[in-house]
């Protein structure tokens, strides 16, 4: 009995440990982390089916925050050898190596990602995940995280990004990518869409 309720209450502290973790991360730098709670299940899964099931090439997620992008990506197949994930929070990185033990995790700025992934070669990733509040960001730094991570993209690799704004998160004048996008998902807090930009054959 006592080892129940012992773990009963490990489980509850954990469940609000995250949140609490991200809305202080919001507080200290809300254009870093863009959102005052992380994404939902149900958005998390619709990312994750944008990754193309049947490739062996490798992902990279940009933002993770506490995971839960990352936790579905995992779910839908993809192993933790092929995921890298790219995350500018120490106390984030932190999470997620407790969270997913060897899976690769990287601190870093993503609208600056070269220095921080060097392991991985270009046109090689099979789809990028992004959790990014590129909104936050000057429309000249959200290209320039696009353009540098279509060279290491393979062509027609999907770039997923969340966002809940009205329109695209970046101009669609670009000819730098393709574009299409989901409904409203509605069932996330707040609601949201999926914007897919991918890279030109």
């Amino acid at each position: 009995m006592f080892y129940e309720t012992r773990s009963l209450a490990e489980n509850a502290i954990s469940r609000f440990r995250e949140p609490s973790k991200f809305l202080r991360a919001w507080v200290e730098a809300p254009l870093t982390t863009g959102a005052v709670t992380p994404s939902g299940p149900v958005l998390a899964q619709r990312m994750a089916e944008f990754v193309p099931a049947n490739s062996e090439n490798p992902v990279l997620e940009l933002g993770p925050g506490t995971g839960p992008v990352t936790k579905a990506i995992l779910d839908a197949g993809v192993t933790k050898e092929r995921l890298t994930c790219l995350e500018y929070s120490p106390d984030f990185c932190e999470l997620l190596t407790e969270k997913f033990g060897d899976l690769n995790v990287v601190q870093g700025d993503a609208y600056n990602m070269r220095p921080s992934l060097e392991h991985i070669a270009p046109n090689s990733l099979c789809a990028v995940v992004s959790s990014l509040p590129l909104v936050a960001r000057p429309m000249e730094s959200r290209l320039k995280c696009l353009h540098d991570a279509f060279k290491l993209m393979r062509p027609g690799a999907p770039f997923i990004q969340f966002s809940y704004s009205l329109i695209s998160p970046v101009t669609l004048r670009s000819k730098m990518f393709t574009w299409s996008k989901t409904g409203w998902i509605v069932k996330n807090i707040p609601p949201a869409r999926i914007w897919i930009f991918r890279k030109p054959f």
